[in-house]
């Protein structure tokens, strides 16, 4: 069973912020660490930017759907 949304939508922020204060007591090279693809940071950074782009994009879809079908 899959947690709910409002869960992830706390969960999601918290791990990667977990995930970055890992990377950052771990990492000795952390600021420039993070460009490489194949690190925890990278993807630490990324998570929290990717989930809001994703969901503008897709209730921008939705909108230009339901406005195409009323006019």
């Amino acid at each position: 069973m899959l947690p709910s949304l409002p869960t992830l939508t706390v969960l999601v922020p918290f791990l990667s912020l977990a995930g970055l204060f890992y990377s950052a007591s771990v990492d000795e090279a952390f600021p420039q660490g993070c460009t490489s693809t194949n690190s925890l940071c990278f993807y630490s950074l990324l998570l929290p930017v990717t989930i809001p782009v994703y969901v503008f994009f897709h209730l921008w879809t939705w909108m230009g759907i339901k406005l195409f079908r009323h006019n």
